[in-house]
């Protein structure tokens, strides 16, 4: 199950950036390695505690924690528009680079988050000695970069997918989870699954560059899923009911009558879904289809009768300019 930050901490999701802080500091205090040198599970702890406060701290990175969950603690969208995506299923490939790359980051300064004569002050001159001994012993590890494409489908629904990369000269395959609804041009950060660390530090992080292939059928702008719907010629003129593909599965939509080509219907919360329950809408553009196969007579009567409708449109046209007209000059 993935780690609950504020359940870490101790705060309800609604605590306030302050009260994120002052808890902070009083388990910092209370399970800090340099108190507790020979107990891993401290250390462990303290390790949650510092990677909970790096994410609720910074409000960016907080709002898409909510958002996505754990599984997405830096992510970015591409914008909100997007191109067609084509494709269901796969995995991706990674091309990994070292260094950070231009993703967010970075991490708390304890010196100045404690504040007064140092973080070290805090637990007595010898935690502060202890720590200079490590600081010049140690070194964390260098982030790597990577760029993977995944399909359609599974940055709609989430799902986890192989990422093959090379990290410390090593080729490897790790596991990724896609959380539910990521954009196209979306950014994970994976902790822990950079470079490795000297002297007992920790290692560097993998910073992930998501690219979503097109689809065949739908578009995507931000939260809303577009699609083309074909209609007969009958159907837009009597209205009707019709098949609509969704993500979810096919739903029926109902056809108003004398619906014209280019129509927008709306099929609410069949978009792009989120684990945090958010729904996008699905757009459906009517696009009526003439009949294919007809004879010449048959087409020469659907013509007679569209020239008589036009000119009924037309004359009540020109009659409603003219009332209004007249309208005006009385007023």
């Amino acid at each position: 199950m993935a780690e609950d930050y504020y359940q870490t901490l101790g705060v309800p999701r609604t605590a306030s950036a302050e009260d994120i802080r002052k808890v902070y500091r009083e388990l910092a205090r209370k399970y800090h390695p340099d108190l507790h040198p020979d107990d891993a599970s401290a250390k462990e702890k303290f390790k949650q505690v510092q990677t909970a406060f790096d994410v609720l701290n910074d409000q960016s990175k907080r709002e898409m924690y909510d958002r996505y969950g754990s599984s997405f603690e830096g992510v970015g969208g591409g914008g909100p528009g997007g191109s067609p995506f084509s494709g269901w299923a796969g995995g991706g490939r990674g091309r990994p680079e070292a260094g950070a790359g231009g993703f967010p980051g970075g991490e708390i300064d304890l010196e100045s988050l404690f504040g007064g004569g140092g973080f070290g002050d805090l637990f007595g001159g010898a935690a502060k000695q202890t720590r200079g001994k490590k600081r010049a012993a140690s070194a964390p590890g260098q982030d790597i970069t990577a760029q993977i494409e995944i399909p359609f489908a599974l940055a709609i629904e989430g799902g986890k997918t192989d990422v093959r990369l090379d990290r410390d000269g090593k080729s490897e395959t790790i596991s990724v989870t896609i959380p539910q609804g990521l954009p196209d041009g979306g950014r994970m950060r994976l902790r822990g699954q950079g470079l490795p660390g000297s002297g007992g530090a920790p290692a560097g992080d993998l910073l992930l560059g998501v690219r979503v292939e097109p689809h065949l059928i739908f578009r995507r702008s931000g939260d809303t899923l577009e699609v083309t719907l074909p209609v007969s010629l009958s159907e837009a003129i009597a209205g009707a009911k019709v098949d609509v593909p969704t993500p979810w599965g096919t739903i029926a939509l109902r056809i108003p009558a004398a619906t014209s080509g280019g129509r927008k219907l709306r099929a609410a919360g069949m978009g792009v879904r989120h684990a945090n329950g958010a729904r996008g809408d699905l757009i459906a553009e009517v696009q009526i289809m003439l009949p294919q196969s007809v004879d010449s007579t048959t087409i020469a009567r659907l013509l007679e009768a569209a020239k008589a409708a036009e000119a009924v449109s037309a004359t009540e046209a020109t009659e409603n300019a003219t009332l209004n007209f007249r309208a005006l000059l009385r007023w």
